[in-house]
């Protein structure tokens, strides 16, 4: 039998210095706090590697001006949270689903059915890659909670070596692999079950990718103040948001005079905000709109 490589030195793998050997023990009250008071230091590592997120924001950013993609590799946690993080762009920025995209080893069957095997394969994500014509103008992100993933490693050479900017996201410390351009590490440490990435690690690399997409699409005009304002109204509880949002730029309409405006603009309703306070056209509000980027604050001319 080959013996696995020994993790051991990894930060994510170790005990806490203040491990618990009664946790299974604890009254469940007791766990539930003890579990929580620990997540809120995978916060604060978000928090510490702010300027590293920032710029591979503006990273990514620069690529999809240029139409390049933002593309996560991850096996198992970390490839599942890649996913979720991808496919939530599409509704809350109007994003266009290939802009983002998740791919995790052992393909979508391992968002349900882990597929932990996989992750061992340093070739395994490079027919995907080839399958999403990767390269020069493309970020892609790999994420692996301890920085060791054959799989993501590997997957970042191949992405590399097809000319894409490269980065990795690390909940342990390690040096810059070969073939990475960017390494954004989130120092979670030990978990309080000893290896559960799921926990800290995972938390971290949530908040880490949430704030990521936020902040390039924020960027993007894809959001005006406070407000998600490439929404597509394509369901009930949108619309209503739609209507509510648009309702902020022109109080005096009534609801069904706003949803009137975002049924003209077919469901877009940045184009329907623009269409409400110039009093133009969607197809004039679509026009004014591209001269600007996308960038409601310039389209309307509005003060900062």
């Amino acid at each position: 039998m080959k013996l696995p490589p020994d993790r051991g030195h990894v930060a994510t793998e170790q005990r806490p210095e203040r491990h618990d050997a009664s946790l299974d023990t604890l009254e469940t009250v007791d766990l539930v706090r003890l579990l929580t008071v620990e997540q809120h230091h995978a916060i604060s590592m978000v928090e510490a590697a702010a300027e590293a997120i920032a710029s591979l924001a503006d990273q990514v950013v620069e690529a999809m001006r240029s139409g390049g993609r933002l593309v996560y590799l991850g096996a198992g946690t970390s490839g599942r949270l890649g996913v979720l993080d991808a496919s939530e762009c599409p509704p809350t920025f109007g994003a266009d689903p290939s802009q983002v995209i998740g791919v995790i080893a052992g393909g979508d069957a391992a968002l349900r059915r882990s597929s932990e095997a996989r992750e061992d394969d340093p070739e395994g994500a490079t027919e995907e890659l080839a399958t999403l014509h990767v390269g020069a103008g493309d970020v892609v992100l790999g994420i692996a909670a301890g920085g060791t993933t054959p799989w993501v490693l590997g997957g970042l050479a191949a992405a590399k070596s097809r000319g894409a900017v490269t980065a990795l996201l690390s909940c342990a410390p390690r040096a810059l692999p070969d073939g990475v351009d960017q390494l954004i590490v989130l120092d979670t440490g030990a978990e309080v079950l000893t290896g559960s990435t799921r926990l800290k690690a995972g938390t971290a690399t949530k908040v880490a990718l949430n704030a990521l997409t936020t902040s390039v699409f924020v960027r993007l005009g894809a959001v005006h103040g406070d407000l998600m304002v490439d929404v597509r109204a394509t369901n009930a509880k949108l619309l209503d948001r739609a209507i509510r949002i648009l309702q902020t730029y022109q109080p005096d309409l009534s609801r069904a005079d706003v949803a009137a405006h975002i049924q003209q603009c077919e469901g877009h309703l940045k184009t329907a905000i623009v269409c409400a306070c110039k009093n133009i056209s969607p197809a004039e509000a679509a026009s004014l709109l591209k001269a600007h980027a996308g960038h409601l604050r310039a389209a309307l001319k509005l003060e900062e």
